[in-house]
């Protein structure tokens, strides 16, 4: 019986490890691909000059970014910046605790895409914490985005359609 009870809490700890690898893995992944791409349109296109690829209702449209979606709370960069750092960190120590596979990949997906804006802020002009987020991502009227950005929207949806799967089953 102790094997038994022993081989569960190994089991326990090996899921807690692999839920924060697979939170780290995923996070810096999507972190450095969103910096990569964001330095290939900074080198590539020119600020506020659209460059169609799907006519116009898709283009890249390079803009920095103060505030936070759709632009909002320009002057509050120090703000999202604060948040993303929390968001980071919080997902580190949580990673842990998430139970099941889809919930660990959304949060690692808001993790990574929080990570990749974090780093604009901590690193581009106007200077360190109040650095604007490049964007570059413009689909129809919608707002302008970057990869980060919709590695956040996929993780919210990620985790709320695995909250909503989980109480089905409850």
């Amino acid at each position: 019986m102790g094997n038994s009870k022993e081989s569960r809490v190994r089991g326990g700890a090996s899921a807690k490890r692999r839920s924060l690898a697979v939170v780290v893995g995923v996070m810096l992944a999507v972190a450095a691909v969103d910096q990569v791409v964001k330095q290939i349109m900074v080198t590539s296109l020119t600020p506020g000059e659209p460059v169609p690829v799907i006519g116009d209702w898709a283009r890249l449209y390079l803009l920095f970014n103060p505030g936070a979606a759709f632009s909002m709370g320009q002057n509050s960069t120090w703000l999202f910046t604060t948040i993303q750092l929390a968001f980071v960190i919080g997902a580190l120590i949580y990673a842990p605790r998430l139970a099941g596979r889809w919930e660990t990949l959304g949060v690692a997906l808001i993790a990574g895409g929080a990570l990749g804006n974090l780093i604009d802020r901590l690193a581009r002009d106007p200077g360190f914490w109040f650095g604007h987020v490049v964007d570059y991502i413009s689909i129809g009227s919608f707002a302008v985005f970057n990869l980060a950005d919709a590695a956040i929207t996929i993780g919210v949806a990620v985790v709320v359609i695995s909250m909503f799967a989980k109480e089905a089953r409850s």
